[in-house]
């Protein structure tokens, strides 16, 4: 398949690229500066806005589906999140792709007691604007015309660790769970080739 990244440059979209890359598809990594990244692997590499819809049409023309995993943390979340969305349903219409598959944010979903995991209780919230940034972007996601699915990880990120290959889908937040990049661009590599996840959004967790 042809599989264009936005925010290949990152640590998520990165591991995207190398997962799309080892299966045998042709990956187009789009980032703001190619000249920062010439060390992605057996890629294209073009510069792009996820937040326009001239560029995204143009960096996404010929190919069958899109990860985002892009972030922009000099903007304001609300409008980075919820700009990308519209300007992705926007462009994406307009070069004939349906699919897309965006890497999302543990907070936002569902914990135990079924509201999300930042209105837990002792769920630490230095960082709420930016949940509520994904939160925004997510429900952008649920008024556009895309095939999408939205693909969190059920805690956080395990920085240091290795591929296993393996993860596993979550009935809930939680977090305590810990799940490498590598494994996490597994479930958002599948959710291209096999979706199972259609305008929906899943949590996924260490196998």
């Amino acid at each position: 398949m042809n599989i264009v990244v936005f925010g290949a440059g990152g640590r998520a979209g990165r591991q995207a690229v190398a997962e799309a890359h080892r299966r045998g598809h042709q990956v187009t990594s789009v980032v703001r500066d190619p000249a920062g990244h010439s060390d992605l692997p057996g890629v294209r590499v073009v510069q792009g806005d996820v937040t326009d819809e001239v560029s995204i049409e143009h960096a996404a023309a010929g190919h069958d589906a899109v990860i985002t995993a892009a972030v922009d943390l000099s903007v304001p979340p609300h409008d980075f999140f919820t700009m990308s969305v519209r300007a992705l349903a926007t462009g994406l219409g307009k070069a004939g792709v349906r699919r897309l598959v965006a890497a999302g944010l543990a907070s936002i979903m569902p914990g135990p007691s079924g509201v999300p995991l930042m209105d837990e209780p002792g769920y630490p919230n230095e960082y709420r604007a930016f949940y509520l940034g994904h939160a925004a972007g997510l429900d952008a996601l649920r008024s556009c015309d895309l095939d999408w699915a939205y693909v969190a990880p059920a805690g956080d990120f395990n920085h240091d660790g290795a591929r296993t290959g393996r993860y596993r889908i979550a009935e809930h937040g939680d977090p305590a769970s810990r799940i490498t990049y590598a494994d996490f661009a597994i479930a958002l590599v599948d959710e291209i080739e096999t979706p199972r996840s259609r305008r929906a959004a899943v949590s996924i967790r260490e196998a």
